[in-house]
């Protein structure tokens, strides 16, 4: 029986999948032409940006983790903005607010720079609480309340934050409620031999963002975020990657486990990785494939467990060792 709540689902075409799966390429190729040896991470941030979601890249300083948003953002051919987090920047810093116009006799709004379609909020854990809540809304719900009035921001749009887990001197830990806001934690780490000489060349003769031409545009991203959403999604694999996400709630070294919007960014993820290739339909190796990132940062683990070494990632991996794995579904006209 066909339950009357829920809208008829409607498979994208396969022309329209292929289009979609080579207007991914064309982005994870052009950002590679930057970002040398990091595959793996480029398509776990598209994965996000497809989900509708936000990174938290995490790592030490020199990795590239500004020009990875910064590529990212030009590849796009989106607008971008850079808020260097510090103790004494205000939330108006980063909304924006109102100014007063002699000439118009009245207060007029002046955006702030979360207005943009690449927000990179370096160094996140250098601001204040107050100034990190003022991302909560905008991560959200896309807007931004200023004195009552709601402003909406521009689309696509997707937040950056980087933090350097190293230097913890005069930071404010970003709270469970910021860390839930961010689809995946992500990590470039130190590049192989190979690639880092191979980045030496590159950057020797110039830099090659400067030459960089955008290969799509916001629109037709933001279409393709809205149509990962028709990604098929079955029933025996939506009950795996809630099956996932329940089992960090139960088990004895976790204090706080995944939320429900944790549940809901990892079916979106998992969407966005069956898109990236190129199938119209989730298998479970996507919900695996994207679990660690997507999971890891909501997790808190006890004291004891900590003490024993433990770190959130390994908990994540040990859930998915321990939920077994469904059957793939067949999946008509797939």
């Amino acid at each position: 029986m066909t339950n009357p709540m829920r809208p008829p689902f409607e498979p994208l075409p396969t022309e329209r999948i292929r289009d979609l799966h080579t207007l991914l390429l064309r982005i994870r190729d052009a950002i590679e032409r930057v970002i040398v040896g990091k595959r793996d991470v480029i398509e776990l941030l598209l994965a996000a940006v497809l989900a509708g979601g936000h990174v938290l890249l995490e790592d030490v300083p020199g990795i590239g983790k500004t020009k990875l948003a910064r590529t990212f953002c030009r590849v796009i051919g989106g607008s971008f903005r850079r808020i260097q987090f510090t103790p004494d920047l205000l939330p108006a810093d980063v909304t924006g607010s109102l100014v007063y116009e002699p000439g118009r006799g009245s207060f007029v709004f002046h955006p702030g720079p979360i207005f943009a379609n690449v927000v990179l909020a370096d160094e996140i854990n250098r601001g204040t609480p107050r100034t990190q809540a003022a991302l909560l809304e905008a991560m959200e719900e896309r807007q931004v309340t200023v004195e009552r009035e709601t402003y909406h921001l521009p689309t696509p749009f997707l937040v950056v934050a980087t933090q350097n887990p190293i230097e913890l001197e005069g930071t404010f830990p970003l709270p469970e409620a910021q860390l839930d806001r961010f689809t995946m934690r992500l990590s470039l780490g130190y590049p192989t031999e190979d690639d880092e000489a191979a980045m030496v060349r590159r950057f020797l003769i110039g830099d090659p963002l400067v030459e960089l031409e955008p290969v799509t545009d916001p629109e037709e991203l933001a279409a393709a975020i809205v149509q990962t959403q028709r990604i098929f999604l079955g029933q025996a694999v939506l009950d795996y990657l809630v099956a996932l996400v329940r089992q960090t709630r139960q088990r004895e070294d976790v204090q706080l486990g995944a939320s429900p919007r944790a549940t809901l960014a990892l079916a979106r993820s998992a969407q966005a990785a069956a898109l990236l290739a190129g199938r119209s339909y989730v298998i479970p190796d996507d919900v695996r494939a994207v679990a660690v990132p997507v999971l890891a940062h909501r997790i808190r683990l006890t004291a004891r467990a900590e003490l024993h070494g433990l770190t959130a990632e390994s908990v994540v991996r040990a859930v998915l060792e321990e939920v077994p794995v469904p059957v793939e579904e067949v999946v008509e006209g797939a």
